[in-house]
């Protein structure tokens, strides 16, 4: 028996939540994102994630920061990678001239205190939060 949507699927709220603890002016890579999620080769289900981010959230989650591995705004569509460059560009970051952003002086190291958040339906035994 199918169940009821309750929203985002739990991956997805995973993604959401570690996405807004980029701070203005840094900006991550989808696999980053995903490592650091605990899926390694996980980049394009983080697309995916940001991709399906309800219009309610896209004020919350600072998708924008969220970019290719090349250092480039990699939204498929032409119209939200120019509001994606814009929306970083006002937060001061700086792209060359191909488009790139240096990811040696602005990728996001990470969160600092406390592992990567985790799913609250772990496996049985295991300590959810």
């Amino acid at each position: 028996m199918p169940r009821a949507s309750t929203g985002p699927p739990p991956f997805h709220r995973l993604v959401y939540r570690l996405v807004r603890r980029i701070p203005r002016g840094r900006v991550a890579t989808y696999g980053q994102v995903a490592a650091l999620l605990g899926r390694p080769r996980g980049g394009r289900a983080v697309g995916t994630a940001l991709g399906a981010l309800p219009g309610a959230l896209r004020d919350l989650v600072p998708w924008q920061r969220v970019i290719s591995a090349a250092g480039r705004c990699s939204h498929r569509d032409g119209f939200w990678a120019d509001i994606q460059r814009e929306l970083l560009e006002s937060e001061g970051v700086r792209f060359d001239r191909h488009g790139r952003v240096d990811l040696t002086r602005t990728r996001w190291r990470g969160p600092r205190s406390g592992p990567a958040p985790r799913s609250r339906s772990r496996h049985p035994g295991s300590r959810g939060r």
